[in-house]
């Protein structure tokens, strides 16, 4: 496949030095401006809203401590003393729902500012940014989200009171020591659904259990932000190999709000999904095949949706010639860990892992306005009935299908159809959360055409919106 107007590739090294050459912009004309000593307009327009993102992170995050707005519907801010501020609770504040709307939609417009300029700035201030965001979001109280007191809920009930958390929810231990006060934190959705996480997840969650919620809360978190760093370097690798430019890579990724206060901010396991995915891709690309496959495999054993990358990995490296070499050592990394993975999960859960995909399917039932199929026809006043669900499902089918052939006929680059494949998931799911954008984001930041890139502008702002609606507990008007 050819490609064309790549988004300013850069040198791969070892570091992020910044160069002359890794800062170089191309011109309307194609040729590349030179640097002075005087920075141009753009660029301190770029400098300025790279900066902002992490210090009005660390203003979110330290209203947090104060603001019921910012926190999940089911924590009192009273019970915090018992660890969960965090340092940053010495500089808390509250604010109003509007200060809290206006701060994030600032954030978002600051995002997309940096985003614009990235390829005109220094590569160490925009590593220095998201590492300074990173960071922000580690420290900060919860925000936004009840998850990672429910993998805790999970992990509880299955070492301590040996309950499969696929037949149950947490409900069930809320009367037991120790845990009524950590059920009082799930939300009213949650707390009665049984696991919809991949069992390798919930083998990993019980590793980190305690006696303390604090401490649990910020192991997951600690999980997160090393998963994002993991994944910011393989998109810096990959952007490398793949000719694009390595700084709005990571800047797309690192400075996503979503992705960092979201992400890191709420402990979520996406980002360890994102992270054995995309070092799967790396290792698919570099001829690594079968540690590839089983990275992939392993990402969708943590969550289902690691696994939309596995079929165009297949159909994009093999070929007739290949089909015997690689693919033999590709089928073999999917199906050791797939064996292993399953083996385990049989032998602690019984048949009632196979419970997932109806939770699955029920929990997406009650998105309601949250996505885009629900908000249409929660504003049409129409009934979703179970044929429309049907043929939303048959919609989402077809693309893959139609995405796939394309690669298959070498018309379309298998990173990117993975990328649209992921944006058709997000457009049809009937529950959208906010931080479902990043599954997105490490395919884009690696892929060369730009029409990919605004296909993860649409879904930052998809998912911003829901963030933003949901600092407004009475939106039940939809």
């Amino acid at each position: 496949m050819s490609i064309k107007t790549p988004l300013g590739a850069t040198a791969e090294g070892g570091t992020f030095e910044a160069t002359a050459a890794a800062i170089r912009i191309e011109s309307p004309t194609g040729h590349a401006p030179a640097l002075g000593s005087t920075r141009t307009r753009a660029q301190l327009v770029g400098i300025g809203a790279t900066v902002s993102v992490p210090l009005l992170g660390l203003v979110l995050c330290a209203a947090g401590t104060r603001t019921g707005a910012l926190v999940p519907q089911s924590i009192s801010l009273a019970p915090w003393a018992s660890g969960m501020t965090g340092p940053l609770a010495y500089l808390g504040f509250n604010l109003s729902i509007g200060g809290v709307v206006a701060a994030l939609l600032t954030l978002l417009a600051l995002y997309l500012i940096a985003l614009r300029h990235s390829e005109q700035l220094p590569a160490r201030l925009i590593v220095g940014a998201v590492v300074a965001f990173t960071v922000v979001a580690l420290v900060g109280p919860p925000l936004f989200s009840t998850d990672a007191f429910s993998y805790q809920a999970y992990a509880r009930m299955l070492a301590h009171y040996h309950i499969n958390p696929y037949l149950h929810g947490p409900d069930t231990i809320g009367s037991y020591p120790l845990t009524n006060t950590l059920t009082a934190y799930i939300g009213a959705k949650w707390v009665k659904t049984p696991s919809v996480y991949g069992p390798l997840f919930t083998f990993l969650s019980v590793i980190f259990q305690s006696r303390s919620v604090a401490f649990n809360y910020y192991a997951f978190k600690v999980i997160a932000a090393i998963a994002s760093g993991g994944t910011l370097l393989m998109i810096w690798r990959l952007a490398g190999r793949r000719g694009v430019s390595q700084k709005r890579a990571i800047a797309l990724f690192g400075l996503n709000p979503l992705v960092t206060l979201y992400g890191v901010g709420g402990g979520h396991n996406d980002l360890l999904m994102l992270l054995l995915m995309t070092g799967g891709v790396y290792a698919v690309l570099a001829r690594r095949d079968g540690a590839g496959t089983a990275m992939m495999t392993a990402g969708a054993a943590l969550k289902l949706t690691g696994a939309i990358v596995l079929p165009f990995a297949l159909v994009g490296e093999l070929t007739r010639e290949s089909l015997r070499t690689r693919g033999r050592s590709m089928l073999i990394g999917i199906a050791a860990p797939t064996v292993a993975i399953a083996g385990a999960s049989y032998a602690v859960f019984g048949t009632g892992i196979l419970h997932m995909l109806s939770v699955l399917e029920s929990v997406q039932s009650q998105g309601a306005w949250q996505s885009l199929p629900g908000l249409f026809f929660s504003l049409a006043r129409a009934p979703v009935t179970h044929g429309v669900r049907i043929a939303d499902d048959v919609v989402l089918v077809a693309v893959c299908l139609w995405l796939l052939h394309r690669v298959w006929r070498r018309r379309l680059d298998w990173v990117e159809a993975s990328a649209w494949a992921t944006f058709a998931l997000l457009a049809t799911a009937w529950s959208l959360l906010p931080w479902y954008s990043s599954w997105l984001l490490p395919l884009v930041a690696i892929s060369p055409q730009r029409r990919v890139w605004r296909i993860a502008v649409v879904a930052t702002l998809m998912g911003s919106a829901i963030m933003v609606a949901g600092c407004f507990p009475s939106w039940n008007w939809l």
